[in-house]
């Protein structure tokens, strides 16, 4: 038998996706498919763990039914996917998927509640019960014949089989995002961006890796593939949005990260941090990573138990009084508007950071200019000696909107006062893009990352693409950070040659008046 490749389980996910598309949002439908591949994983997995035990212990029961209890996981008989198939012509199947996925979640600590947001058996979501029963069963045969039992994939040297499965899961993810439009970038982040932030972060064995906005985790596992060997950092995430916290779980399951069910909360990150250390103040990390929501609105209504106005009317106080609310001392250095959590979201991830911490975070260019408090606050944050780095990135490059971004990079401890910008989102000094412009979307290819990690590595200044700016520079401008005034990538107009244009516009006049006399000719022939 031949084994299954990672184009097979992209092959047997866009099949699943069809039974979908065109009747269900992507952004609904992607838990349904991705949660059956990842039972369709599990009991692969567990049927090969059963038949090593067979082998091992030689239909010994009683041995085996000892060692099934050191197994990772285990799976009730009708928990399992081929229980299931074999029931999919049943009008209760969505009920059956249901009960089979808590029953998972009440066997398993590492998963527990991790198909808490996903129901198989909602007709506002599948239709009407006929609909539903058509369209989970042929889920179902969508995925019967694809083999996910590690021996049987097909792993190139020294490649784990977990990978392979979990790098299609994650593909497949990418692609939902694709499809979902705006609501994709709240759950992924696009796999190029992340790999540079975990080059940039540079995670080492040992190290805690933290992601505030998690999604569905991508960035924390291409982050944490930078550390090596994954057994060797600790992951930590939040995720307010039930759905990406479910594909987090799963994410990182399917490729062999094994975390505290608690280590990937769910909840509001700014209103309710989970994660605490044994004083009850924020939890300190080595790396933090977050491509987190673009300027969230009303980001601190959560810290207002009730909705009351706080004895104000004026809807700014109410959000400055936020200051006194939060009990973490988060916004000592100003209170971010209302209407933009961005710098929220910042110095959230800035108390979170340890002393020799590295920090990567993704936001619009409106967190480097903007004024008022977050102008204070900017300037107390480059006077603290924080920023690192600022890194401009091409227009359309991310899920969910075109707008440009850019990567911001702080450290803790920096031996000097400086800033790096780089402009990664135009042309190099020959006039050659330094991305990839596609049909949809812009791409950063591997020589763009690497071009983009050197410059950061290099810290020099780089024509049209890198500067070394001072604090004084910084500090003259405003603390503006505003890219333009520290990378010059102006590029100057050709000179139009005015004479030649006036001879051209004289030439079509003529020809225009040959025209409309042989047109005028053809009319009176007509007797028109």
């Amino acid at each position: 038998m031949s084994k299954t490749t990672s184009q097979d389980i992209k092959a047997t996910l866009w099949k699943a996706a069809g039974t979908f598309r065109g009747t269900i949002d992507a952004a609904n439908y992607k838990d349904f498919v991705l949660s059956m591949l990842f039972l369709k994983y599990l009991d692969d997995t567990y049927k090969e763990f059963l038949r090593d035990l067979e082998e091992r212990y030689k239909g010994n029961q009683i041995r085996i039914e000892r060692a099934k209890k050191n197994l990772p996981f285990v799976l009730g008989e009708k928990e399992r996917f081929d229980y299931l198939y074999e029931n999919r012509f049943d009008p209760k199947i969505g009920e059956m998927i249901n009960t089979a996925l808590q029953g998972i979640q009440d066997s398993n600590t590492e998963l527990r509640g991790v198909f808490r947001s996903i129901n198989f058996n909602s007709e506002s979501m599948l239709g009407n019960p006929q609909q539903k029963v058509t369209k989970l069963r042929t889920l179902l045969e969508d995925f019967k014949p694809l083999c996910l039992e590690p021996s049987q994939i097909e792993v190139g040297p020294g490649e784990d089989p977990a990978y392979v499965i979990g790098d299609a899961y994650e593909y497949m993810v990418g692609e939902f995002a694709a499809e979902a439009g705006k609501k994709a970038g709240s759950f992924f982040t696009p796999s190029m961006v992340s790999e540079l932030m975990g080059m940039i972060t540079a995670p080492r064995a040992g190290d805690s890796i933290y992601d505030p906005t998690c999604g569905s985790a991508s960035l924390l596992i291409r982050t944490a593939r930078q550390a090596g060997n994954l057994d060797q950092v600790a992951i930590y995430g939040q995720e307010m949005n039930g759905s990406s916290w479910s594909m987090a779980r799963m994410n990182l399951f399917i490729h062999g990260i094994h975390v505290n069910p608690n280590d990937i909360a769910w909840g509001d990150t700014l209103a309710n941090p989970q994660h605490l250390d044994s004083d009850g103040n924020l939890k300190q990390f080595d790396v933090i990573v977050a491509n987190m929501p673009f300027s969230l609105n009303k980001w601190a209504e959560g810290f207002n138990p009730g909705g009351q106005e706080d004895g104000g009317s004026n809807k700014e106080k109410k959000f400055k009084m936020t200051a006194n609310l939060d009990r973490f001392h988060r916004f000592d250095w100003g209170v971010p508007p209302a209407s933009k959590g961005d710098w929220a979201f910042l110095l959230h991830m800035l108390h979170s950071l340890r002393s020799n911490g590295r920090m990567a975070a993704v936001v619009p260019h409106g967190v480097l200019f903007r004024g008022s408090a977050e102008g204070r606050i900017r300037q107390t944050v480059i006077e603290k000696n924080l920023l690192d780095a600022v890194i401009g990135l091409p227009a359309n490059l991310f899920y969910g909107t075109s707008i440009p971004a850019c990567i911001l990079v702080f450290k803790k401890n920096r031996a000097t006062s400086d800033v790096l910008f780089i402009d990664a989102s135009g042309k190099d000094a020959e006039g050659k893009l330094r991305y990839r412009k596609d049909k949809n979307q812009n791409k950063l290819d591997q020589c763009h990352i690497d071009e983009i990690f050197r410059a950061y590595t290099d810290r020099v200044d780089v024509e049209r693409f890198a500067h070394v700016a001072s604090f004084e520079e910084i500090k003259a401008n405003e603390f503006n950070l505003n890219i333009p005034r520290y990378v010059d990538t102006f590029e100057e107009e050709e000179l139009i040659d005015i004479e030649e244009v006036q001879g051209n516009i004289e030439r079509i006049k003529a020809e225009i008046a040959v025209v409309e006399a042989q047109m005028a000719q053809y009319l009176k022939e007509l007797g028109l």
